[in-house]
């Protein structure tokens, strides 16, 4: 299973706060079958103890080490919000949550970094006009 497919992709995010935010991402990942529905208790924890804010308008937010049993699979969760959401001061347009199974999430964000430092890639996913666009941009995160 690839880690982010387009049922995994929202181009017009819902929540209108930080903690709606986490909690679309993680919705999207139960969807997914990648989690639990308790993963969600995690990455709120996550968030507790250090903002996942990256910069880039990017947020990834993802469970603690104490939530690793509720990972079923490694996959991605990606929703952009046509408003900028308050991440603790900062402004977010997207939000990236992220399960990865048996420390899969490192290699993950590492791919998702090296995007989001791109601010030209950057404006091509706030440009993007369809799941499909976003997969183009985002392409080897499935490799």
């Amino acid at each position: 299973m690839a880690v982010l497919e387009q049922s995994q992709i929202r181009l017009s995010g819902t929540a209108r706060t930080k903690e709606e935010a986490i909690a679309e991402a993680a919705d999207i990942l139960v969807a997914a079958g990648a989690v639990l529905p308790s993963y969600l208790d995690y990455m709120r924890l996550r968030e507790e103890a250090v903002s996942t804010y990256m910069g880039n308008f990017l947020a990834i937010p993802h469970g603690t080490n104490e939530g690793k049993d509720t990972i079923l699979d490694s996959a991605l969760s990606f929703v952009r919000y046509d408003e900028p959401l308050d991440w603790g001061g900062e402004e977010v347009r997207f939000v990236v949550g992220i399960a990865g199974k048996e420390g899969g999430h490192m290699e993950i964000l590492t791919k998702i970094a090296i995007v989001f430092s791109d601010e030209d890639e950057v404006a091509r996913l706030l440009d993007a006009d369809s799941p499909e666009a976003v997969l183009d941009i985002l392409g080897d995160i499935n490799e």
